[in-house]
């Protein structure tokens, strides 16, 4: 796959305990795909500060070197993104699902596939082939499910948790490899702008009560596949209906007050 033109975008990371700057754990996943798929070829994209030295931790996985479109947290990185990917002629986007910080709210690979056009694959666990034009997958599913897809060239990915972990980063590479700042015209962002901003807050989940007796009717209670029982089908319904019956279940289900 030394052919592929596999673009990487990285962002700077929050550990869970400290809070320190960090690389993103499902950034580095994203950037270890990547090596396997196209080696020291590989792109590395960030949109920020170039004096960051969080990025170095990238760098330590041994790239040669790493792009940075130089701008401000306040500015938007998507149209900048966009331009760039355009502009290299990226066949494959590998992103993390979500950041760790900034609005943290993973809607990066779903715009960025929009305004590029292409094809987008949430949950990415590996790249088994590609080959005519073309790219067979395996998408993570819950409960350690895979599912196998086909898709055409190119596209963007965000990579699971069920990827390959990333390797260590070494000092010496880190050190020796190049940031290399790129201008970029300055978008100012609104919604960062004008957002309140606040700690993010894990929602308790809801727990599921196991009956079984046997050791065998444990592990398929946990591993099988959760059927919906309490959905509804709505066919032949006004835009005024449905839009009531969603309403009801986000209230039902208390996410709506």
């Amino acid at each position: 796959m030394a052919d592929l033109n596999v673009v990487t975008l990285i962002s700077i990371g929050s550990h869970p305990a400290s809070g320190r700057p960090r690389r993103a754990e499902q950034d580095a996943r994203a950037v270890e795909l990547g090596l396997q798929l196209a080696g020291e070829q590989l792109n590395v994209l960030h949109a920020g500060d170039p004096q960051e030295e969080t990025l170095r931790a990238y760098l330590g996985m041994g790239l040669p070197g790493l792009t940075v479109l130089e701008q401000p947290r306040e500015a938007d990185a998507l149209p900048v993104l966009t331009e760039h990917l355009q502009l290299v002629k990226a066949q494959l986007v590998l992103t993390g699902t979500q950041a760790e910080t900034g609005e943290g709210s993973g809607m990066l690979p779903y715009l960025l596939a929009e305004r590029l056009g292409w094809p987008l694959i949430v949950g990415l666990a590996e790249v088994e082939s590609v080959e005519g034009g073309s790219a067979q997958v395996l998408q993570a599913l819950p409960r350690g499910q895979r599912r196998r897809l086909k898709v055409r060239l190119p596209f963007v990915a965000s990579v699971d948790s069920a990827a390959p972990a990333a390797r260590q980063s070494a000092f010496g590479p880190a050190r020796r490899g190049a940031l290399e700042r790129e201008a970029v015209e300055l978008i100012d962002d609104p919604l960062y702008a004008d957002a309140q901003w606040q700690p993010a807050r894990p929602r308790p989940k809801r727990l599921k009560v196991i009956k079984a007796k046997t050791g065998a009717e444990r592990m398929k209670a946990a591993t099988a596949k959760a059927a919906g029982g309490g959905g509804q089908v709505l066919n032949g319904v006004s835009p005024q209906e449905g839009a009531e019956a969603i309403f009801k279940l986000l209230l039902d289900e208390g996410v709506l007050r």
